[in-house]
């Protein structure tokens, strides 16, 4: 018996089977919460930095009992592609069958699905832990995953306003001028990443950096901070003093965020720290005062890989034949 053919989804067909909707939002959620429930099977992630390329590979794997598949995720960032006139993401997930190991489906995604996957997070991250009623939310970066982000909170929160700070004048005008299209806010540029955390409800960070961008002085009672940006050793974006201080601290993985993410740095006890997947199962609960200030570390996880892959196959598998 010979094995399966294999499918090969470019693109253009894989965002047609997922994107920012309420459906995927519950996948990436659920997954979340079969990672608190012990019904996943993930090793660290295996990461390659290559610094005199500017480079970084990273390899993430995950399977969640009872689903049909799961995925092997190679995703890179070449920070100098830019210069090239090429995005600096890109990267493949192979999809298996979880009965026989083979390989069913490549998605050839460019980095999509990491895109979508990790905006969802984000989203999750607001749905649970920023306050109900917001009015500004703050971004700081305007990369991909700061257009991402932004997007993906419409579908947990409303605002009215939203502050951009990005390394460039020119960077932060061309941010406004693509998400004005995609959000129903007024957009107005921050002057230092200082001014937009204290005129912020919520505020993302969706950067590369290597030193704190939010400091302690900046806080306010009732923030709240999602941190995207850290996913390796030495990156970090909030200085250790704002996680310390949080009275809420989540992240998407204790292990794998004290040695890729905000939590590389700041001294705080483990029992002071929830996952996610906590929240989300009702296992432990998150913020429960507007007063209160809240830190998600999110680095990104194997099973979120699995989850959007399966995901997505699902919705792709009966589109065209083999």
């Amino acid at each position: 018996m010979s094995p399966p053919a294999v499918r090969i989804f470019n693109q253009s067909e894989i965002q047609s089977g997922s994107g920012l909707t309420a459906a995927a939002l519950a996948c990436i959620e659920n997954a979340f919460s079969a990672l608190a429930e012990g019904r996943v099977i993930m090793p660290p992630p295996l990461g390659m930095h290559i610094d005199d390329l500017q480079g970084e590979v990273h390899v993430k794997t995950a399977y969640i009992r009872g689903t049909a598949g799961f995925a092997v995720k190679v995703a890179t960032g070449f920070y100098g592609n830019s210069k090239l006139g090429l995005p600096n993401s890109s990267g493949l997930i192979l999809y298996l069958d979880a009965q026989t190991g083979f390989v069913k489906a490549i998605f050839a995604d460019n980095g999509y699905l990491t895109d979508l996957r990790t905006a969802l997070a984000g989203a999750i991250a607001a749905k649970y832990l920023a306050r109900t009623q917001i009015e500004t939310v703050g971004i700081v970066g305007t990369g991909i995953q700061a257009r991402w982000q932004l997007e993906a909170l419409t579908l947990v929160r409303k605002f009215r306003q939203v502050i951009v700070f990005g390394r460039s004048a020119d960077s932060a005008d061309a941010y406004i001028r693509e998400m004005k299209s995609k959000v129903d806010s007024t957009f107005s540029k921050a002057a230092s990443v200082s001014a937009l955390v204290k005129a912020s409800d919520l505020v993302v960070t969706a950067t590369t950096a290597r030193e704190s961008l939010i400091k302690v002085d900046d806080l306010h009672p009732g923030l709240h901070i999602t941190a995207i940006g850290s996913d390796g050793p030495g990156k970090h974006e909030l200085d250790p003093a704002v996680v310390e201080k949080a009275d809420v601290i989540v992240c998407d993985s204790y292990e794998q965020c004290r040695r890729l993410g905000e939590l590389q740095t700041a001294t705080i006890d483990r029992n002071r720290v929830i996952e996610l997947g906590e929240v989300t199962s009702g296992r432990k609960t998150a913020r429960s005062s507007d007063h209160q200030l809240s830190v998600c570390d999110l680095t990104g996880t194997g099973v979120q890989d699995s989850a959007i892959a399966d995901f997505t196959y699902q919705a792709l598998a009966g589109s065209r034949k083999t």
